[in-house]
């Protein structure tokens, strides 16, 4: 937003210097980013036109002898306009101008025109950057001093300022001028909108329904007939110029003009363009097509909201007007639209056409729908006096949802709480009817607010707080001590266990990876083989590689094994602690924590040692095993089957009884889609499912004070068991404190169909020493259990 101080000491007395003044307005939380200075014609000074010669080799060329202040310069000058005693703005040699043709800035050298030298240059609009008019020179007020620089007289201190989404307004001069007020204890003297309605009743020539009231809550419109478009006069212009916006003509600049002002955008019609001099508020007609004002062809869809006429639509509402109602010269009667809308829907609208405006910034903040009357009646009363047109009588305003203004309680003590200083109801009172709020009370220490129109943003009495602060000034609240006892820290057990998970992966060599959680369904495809994909589709995706909300993390870190593979030839330990996003039915997603992680290549690293191997499905299993044991867990692996794993190599891990995860070799056709080379094993956690059981207490076992003694045992089971279901009944014994395979073995000692499996057993009692005795005949209590419970027999 640019404000430009002349425009903005029309509303408030300002003393303090721009610098100054940027600086207060920004420790208020209107950040004014820049101090600069609309104009720039450096060389350019105030002309007064004293003599007409006729050139004498050129019929349509003049010898224009100007007045600059004491000295007299003829200048050859081709501008139908210029006449004797005008004040015009008057380039000397050397002055940079904009070229008509070019638009480029050049620099204005000596030169002779047709045989005759010219001392300078009097300029047009154009050649001044004000507004694209070059059919003649500009013509400045009478009252222009002789000599004085351009830039003194019609330049202009503006201040760029950064407005926060909370604000819209402060989109405005006006709502930057009740800012300063405030800051400065000046008061706000707001334009005084008087006017004449001498046309006919404007019921009887126009008429407006709004049938999508949720998305349009107001609609107000006026007429002026008997307009006569030309140009808006030099101080409007001059004042749009500063502000950023390029002068049309006298009806579009009003428009503009109370936009900057006051912060509403508006439209106008030609009222003799609209099919029945009609205005319909409606949702877009599938495949309806509109052409608008930049001669474009838009296709309307449901989603967007439009103003129609009784043939169909005429404009994009809050975004851009359309061509067949557009106001041109021909136009006698305008329509003028000053109208509410929902944010959300038009902030859609106009990034799905990319038609981003002036307006839709506006709009897209939230404005208030009790700004659309006072901005219509403003635009008014200037349509009619630039144009000379006359005003219907009344104004059409459809305001379906209308509401009371918002009131809010407010105490001395809810402050104090808030700032953690004193701040008395009085005081508070003051600084918020300075800024226009209603206040009522304050006796007791308790106020009544009443928030203005204008101010959208605020909701709770914490905003009002937070209003009170910085017009005091942040800098002026005594640094204390926060009072009263400080929060009772919660513990968040997920992300302790989430540390607990990242810290123990890392400690085992593997690295972490974050992906990104948009991807392709094709890559989540590739990733779950056979595994029905209902992904949540992005509206307005960057790319197809990121079109979708990730099911698992599988793809993603597949994906990065893959990029990184080409570039290291030693093993690669990866794993990511994210999200997934399982749909639920409503366009919103369920999250769940997931752990997953990948491990292929060399075992150890290039050494004189010798080749370790690669890294194969023992090797995730041990990691997993290490982080269970880490987290007091006690977890069992059951063969399962999975389309995206090598078969025979899948596990179901499963902790309770409940299974929480999956482990396995990638099988060789999805290593294959995602470009892997080496075999890779992976493994995934539903940290979500694992998390209550990680929550039990875990007990202290001191080191035991007596000696233990090992014995081996080879037990022979069918090919199909599993060593684990061995392993638990070994480890059921209660003086059984270790249980370690150190053998596998199947051939022609075993008989067909059966493995021999050989384990190191230590036994352990917390209270004695055992005796051989003892521990024989426990040993003898496990081989009978085996035997009865797997059908196991000791080997010979």
């Amino acid at each position: 937003m640019k404000a430009p101080l002349k425009w903005l000491k029309e509303y408030v007395d300002i003393e303090l210097p721009p610098k100054r003044l940027a600086e207060r307005l920004t420790m208020a939380g209107i950040e004014a980013e820049a101090v600069a200075v609309a104009g720039g014609w450096e060389g350019v000074v105030v002309g007064l036109v004293v003599a007409l010669e006729p050139h004498p080799g050129a019929d349509r060329l003049r010898l224009a002898t100007v007045d600059i202040g004491g000295e007299r310069l003829t200048s050859v000058c081709g501008a139908p306009n210029v006449a004797v005693g005008q004040k015009v703005p008057f380039a000397a040699i050397g002055a940079r101008l904009i070229d008509p043709e070019s638009g480029e800035l050049v620099k204005l050298r000596r030169s002779k025109i047709r045989g005759v030298a010219s001392e300078g240059m009097v300029c047009s609009e154009r050649e001044l950057g004000v507004s694209e008019d070059h059919q003649g020179i500009m013509v400045l007020p009478g009252d222009a001093p002789v000599g004085m620089p351009l830039d003194e007289y019609l330049g202009d201190t503006v201040l760029h300022i950064d407005i926060t989404p909370n604000r819209p307004d402060c989109l405005s001069v006006v709502g930057i001028a009740r800012e300063v007020a405030a800051l400065t204890g000046k008061e706000v003297r707001l334009p005084q909108v008087r006017y004449e309605e001498e046309g006919g009743d404007i019921r009887g020539q126009a008429s407006v329904e709004i049938l999508d009231s949720d998305l349009c809550p107001r609609y107000c419109a006026s007429l002026v007939t008997g307009v006569r478009i030309g140009p808006s006069p030099q101080w409007m212009q001059r004042r749009l110029f500063s502000c950023g916006m390029r002068p049309i003509n006298n009806v579009v600049d009003v428009t503009n003009y109370v936009m900057l002002e006051l912060g509403q955008p508006l439209h106008a019609f030609d009222c003799e363009r609209l099919a029945r001099s009609s205005i319909i508020v409606r949702r877009g007609r599938e495949g309806e097509v509109m052409t608008s004002l930049d001669g474009v062809e838009r296709v309307l869809s449901p989603d967007m909201l439009v103003i129609a006429d009784a043939e169909g639509a005429v404009a994009i509402a809050g975004v851009m007007g359309g061509a067949e109602s557009e106001v041109t010269e021909q136009t006698q009667s305008v329509l003028i639209e000053s109208a509410n809308f929902d944010p959300v829907s038009l902030r859609r609208t106009a990034a799905g056409l990319k038609m981003r405006s002036e307006a839709s910034l506006r709009f897209e903040k939230g404005l208030s729908p009790e700004l659309p009357l006072p901005a219509l009646t403003r635009a008014t009363q200037l349509m009619a006096q630039l144009t000379g047109g006359k005003i219907a009588r009344g104004i059409i305003d459809v305001y379906p949802g209308a509401a009371p203004p918002r009131q809010i309680a407010l105490t001395a003590e809810k402050a104090r709480r808030v700032l953690g200083v004193a701040v008395g109801a009085e005081r508070m009172a003051a600084v918020l009817r300075s800024l226009g709020y209603g206040c009522e009370g304050g006796g007791t220490g308790a106020l009544s607010v009443t928030v203005p129109y204008w101010r959208t943003d605020v909701r709770l009495a914490e905003d009002l707080v937070e209003d009170v602060a910085r017009i005091i000034g942040y800098d002026e609240l005594p640094t204390t001590i926060p009072g009263g006892a400080l929060p009772r820290w919660e513990p968040d057990p997920m992300s302790q266990l989430k540390g607990r998970l990242r810290d123990c992966l890392a400690g085992f060599g593997l690295q972490e990876v974050v992906c990104y959680s948009l991807t392709s369904a094709s890559a989540m495809e590739k990733a779950l083989p056979g595994t029905p994909l209902a992904a949540l589709k992005v509206a307005n995706p960057l790319s197809v590689e990121q079109e979708c909300l990730r099911v698992t993390l599988r793809a993603g870190l597949l994906q990065t094994l893959s990029a990184n593979e080409k570039h290291e030839e030693g093993g690669l330990r990866l794993f990511e602690l994210g999200t997934v996003f399982e749909p639920r039915g409503d366009d919103l997603p369920d999250e769940h924590p997931m752990l997953a992680a990948v491990m292929g290549g060399p075992r150890w690293e290039m050494s004189w040692h010798g080749d370790g191997g690669d890294i194969d499905l023992f090797d995730a299993k041990g990691v997993l095993e290490a982080l269970f044991e880490r987290l007091g867990v006690e977890a069992r692996f059951e063969p399962v089957g999975d389309l995206a794993l090598r078969p025979g190599t899948a596990a179901l891990v499963t902790v309770g009884g409940e299974a929480v995860g999956i482990i396995g070799e990638l099988h060789p056709r999805v290593a294959e889609d995602f470009a892997i080379q080496r075999a890779t094993h992976l493994f995934e956690l539903d940290v979500e499912r694992l998390l209550p059981h990680t929550l039990k207490p875990r007990r202290y076992r001191p080191v035991a004070r007596f000696p233990a003694t090992r014995r081996d045992i080879a037990v022979v089971v069918d090919v199909e068991r599993p060593s684990a279901e061995v392993e638990r009944i070994l480890k059921g014994s209660p003086l059984v404190v270790q249980a370690t395979l150190f053998d596998i073995y199947s051939g022609e000692q075993v008989p067909p169909g059966k493995k021999s499996l050989a384990y190191r057993l230590l036994y352990q009692s917390p209270e004695r020493t055992l005796t051989d005795g003892e521990v024989n005949q426990e040993q003898g209590r496990i081989v009978e259990r085996l035997h009865h419970e797997l059908g196991a027999t000791l080997r010979a």
